[in-house]
Formats: C-alpha cells, structure tokens, sequence
C-alpha cells in the first residue's frame, strides 16, 4: 500500500511540474487573415495550404477572397484550418447584427470582433456612448444566438476621460455578458499604454487576442495611425510579449492570432511562431 502511494505522489509531481513548466505554446496560436491580404486574392489554395504547413489551425477572417463561401471552406478543411472569428463593420452591426450572426455561422465562427468605432477627428465621449449602444444591443441578438462579441481597440480609446481614459468607460459601461474585447498589443503599446496592466485591471474581458510587435524606437500616438512596416517578429520588438503572455493567460485570454500587417508577414510569421514556441 505504501508503494502504491509512493508512486501515486510521484505521478502527481511529476504532472504538476509538466503543467508549470509547460510552455505557453502550448496555447494555439492562430492568424488574422489580414497579414496576407496581399497573398491571399492571388492565390487562396496555395496561401491556406502555406499557412497550414507553418502549423497553424486557428484562424480569423470572413472573407473568402472572390471565392464561393463552400469553396472557401472547403479548402479550410482540406487544410485543417478552423475560422474562430470573423470581422463586423460597426455601421452594418447597428443596422443588422443578424448579418453579423449569419457570417459567423457560415464559417463556424464563435466570435464576431468589430474593429473601428467611426468617428469624426478625435474619439469623444459621444462617440463612446453610441458604441457603447450598439455594442450591447447587437451583443445581446449575437449571444442568443451562441456568438460573442468583441471590440478591438486602436488606440483612439486612451484618450483622456474623468479619472481614466475612455477605454475605461468602454469597459465599465459594456454588458460583459454582451460584448468583450479583442487585445491588440500593438494598439495598446502604440498609444502609451501598458498591456499587461490591463490585463490585470479587466481580467476574463479580453478572450481574443492580436499578438503584434513593433520596431524599437517608433514613436506612438492615439490616432489609431502607424507605418506597418514597423511591424516586426513577435519578441524582437518593444511590446513586451514574453510578459503580456504570461499575464493573458491568466487574464483569461482564449485565443490568439499573429497579425503581421508588414510586407514581410509571409517571412516573419514562422519566426514569430518560433519565438512563440521557444517561451516558457
């Protein structure tokens, strides 16, 4: 009997050190369709076999490129590549969330991310408060029917509001059962904030995740505006993504995808899966 328990709490160590020292890779790791947006017209088979072979499963897109959505899906299959969320324009959400709940279950997606809340010169609060509208509206049709929403910031959203910024107006006003957010490291770094500390203030709000580096030395600003050949291989930049990776776990991130909106996203893709891979 002694035995038998000697051996059981050696399994049970030897299992809690396999699960701390596991490393994040262990994460799947997906990618906005968009870093090959210039691929991709040309060539959609050989682009998503390409992907596939780079070993990655998850994807974000809904677009098919000038193909038949059932074409398109089938060369995701054959590839073995999964849709796991698909963009929504912000004026068509307020107008019909229900083609936002049609596009995702033609791909299978759980996730619907709008990416840019329309606005005249700077971001206002005005601008907060119809997005704030439309977000839980449309969220609520989404999430009655199994879809998520998520509103992906670019950096506009930091400016300054009462005694934060109006993200944090953005985040306290939004229904988290309705509409999250999808991080963009890049587009928090960008505009002078600290990814990782929002992470920890609005842990389980962030599910998605763009993992986007950027050059040394480039200089931000809260335009939502940036050169993309400033993007550059995931950890070789000034983002800090070693850390925010850590943080995103246990923030409660669920998935993450590469978007390299460089010229050379085709080259720097499997690095930045690499040094993806070499974290622990």
């Amino acid at each position: 009997m002694y035995l038998c328990f000697f051996n059981a709490r050696k399994i049970f160590l030897a299992t809690a050190l396999l699960i701390i020292t596991l490393p994040v890779f262990a994460q799947e790791i997906g990618v906005q369709l968009y870093s090959f947006r210039k691929q991709l017209p040309g060539n959609v088979p050989g682009m998503l076999e390409k992907i596939s072979k780079m070993g990655i499963k998850e994807l974000e897109g809904g677009d098919s490129y000038g193909l038949p959505a059932e074409e398109f899906k089938s060369l995701l299959n054959k590839n073995n590549l999964k849709v796991i969320s698909v963009g929504a324009d912000f004026q068509q959400l307020a107008k019909d969330p229900r083609a936002s709940v049609d596009l995702a279950k033609t791909y299978g997606a759980k996730y619907v991310v709008v990416f840019w809340i329309p606005h005249t010169d700077a971001f206002t609060i005005d601008d907060a408060k119809n997005a704030v509208k439309v977000f839980n509206t449309a969220g609520k049709l989404l999430k009655e029917n199994g879809i998520a929403l998520c509103y992906h910031a670019h950096g506009y959203e930091f400016g300054a509001y009462g005694e934060g910024t109006l993200f944090d107006y953005l985040a306290e006003n939004l229904n988290p059962a309705y509409a999250n957010f999808e991080m963009d490291v890049f587009w928090v770094k960008h505009p002078g904030q600290d990814p990782v500390a929002l992470l920890q203030k609005y842990p389980n709000r962030f599910p998605l995740m763009h993992l986007k580096d950027r050059m040394t030395g480039t200089i931000g600003n809260q335009k939502g505006e940036a050169n993309v050949e400033t993007n550059v291989v995931l950890g070789s930049g000034d983002v800090g993504i070693a850390a925010i990776m850590k943080a995103a776990k246990k923030a409660g991130v669920k998935h993450y995808f590469i978007e390299d909106e460089s010229s050379r996203s085709v080259e720097q893709t499997p690095l930045s899966l690499a040094y993806l891979k070499s974290l622990k």
